[in-house]
């Protein structure tokens, strides 16, 4: 039944993520250009939201949907790894026209090409995975 809740939240993701023109290259490109503020609209409302949900969440002890206690302290102490992981993130963002999520948005509305760009995030968190030992954390 979880696995049912999961693909009804993936669908509401898709059909806002479209209907918010969030995926549209377009939209995309203007934010890199500072041209408009719609997608930076949607990003501070994420943030906003995610704020808050943290907050709830952490001050209900609340627990996982299986039932495990949610760890809130901190990964690190530096943010070294957050700079450079953000730095590439941003870079394949501007290159592609699409973050990790409105990928599969992209797919699930018919723009196949986009295949070419999720098989190169699966082959750069495979790279990822075999060189994450000798990397800064």
């Amino acid at each position: 039944m979880k696995h049912i809740s999961f693909i009804a939240i993936g669908i509401l993701f898709g059909i806002t993520m479209t209907k918010s023109e969030a995926v549209s290259w377009f939209r995309i490109q203007e934010m890199f250009r500072f041209q408009s503020f719609h997608m930076y609209g949607i990003i501070g409302v994420a943030v906003v939201l995610g704020a808050l949900l943290h907050f709830v969440l952490k001050s209900r002890n609340s627990k996982s949907i299986y039932g495990e206690d949610l760890d809130f302290s901190p990964k690190s102490k530096t943010y070294m790894a957050s700079i450079f992981g953000g730095t590439f993130f941003g870079l394949g963002w501007a290159m592609t026209g699409a973050c990790p999520g409105p990928l599969y948005v992209l797919l699930g509305n018919g723009i196949w090409v986009i295949g070419v760009v999720i098989l190169s995030a699966i082959f750069g968190a495979f790279v990822y995975g075999l060189m994450k030992s000798k990397l800064p954390h």
